[in-house]
């Protein structure tokens, strides 16, 4: 019961703070983009980590058609993998989630890829939903900034989970060995 009235709380206070920045900023600037983005971020990490889900779908096995990650290669995963070192998101990230060599870091490490995915997919779909919005009320050049942000933020940390998952699979298959 404590668990569900949390995750009431959640998306109650989620919908309540994006009714605020719909009301405060205009739509169709880059301003709202950016905090939506962010506000979900928020939100959603909250909401998935109280969910405690045991993210064991299937969704979540890497496809025949994803080639050992060479379609994420093609798309430009290694430039955004980049992008992320440069502007310094990769220390962030290694300081909350360390990667040790022991495989109780690496299963943790492996959950962590899917929360992360499920949790950029929650936003990418909201986000898109906002964009659509925007293009049919004020045309698909205001409605660039949410485009561009969804794809940076969202779609492109989605690839580099599936990306990196199954390298990390791969290493804690020689873990367990040991």
């Amino acid at each position: 019961m404590k668990k569900i009235l949390l995750l009431i709380l959640i998306a109650t206070a989620t919908i309540g703070s994006t009714f605020a920045l719909v009301y405060y900023i205009k739509i169709d600037k880059f301003s709202f983009a950016w905090a939506l983005n962010f506000l979900l971020m928020l939100f959603v990490t909250y909401f998935t980590d109280a969910l405690k889900s045991p993210l064991a779908s299937p969704y979540y096995d890497e496809k025949t058609w994803e080639k050992r990650g060479k379609v994420y290669e093609n798309l430009g995963v290694n430039l955004f993998r980049k992008l992320l070192v440069l502007v310094g998101w990769e220390k962030v990230i290694r300081k909350t989630f360390p990667i040790e060599k022991n495989t109780k870091s690496l299963q943790k490490l492996y959950y962590q890829t899917k929360k992360s995915e499920l949790d950029h997919l929650i936003i990418l779909i909201i986000v898109l939903g906002f964009n659509v919005f925007v293009v049919i009320e004020f045309g698909f050049v205001k409605s660039l900034s949410l485009l561009v942000l969804n794809l940076l933020l969202n779609l492109y940390p989605i690839f580099l989970q599936r990306y990196n998952r199954p390298r990390i699979a791969k290493a804690l298959r020689l873990s367990l060995r040991k």
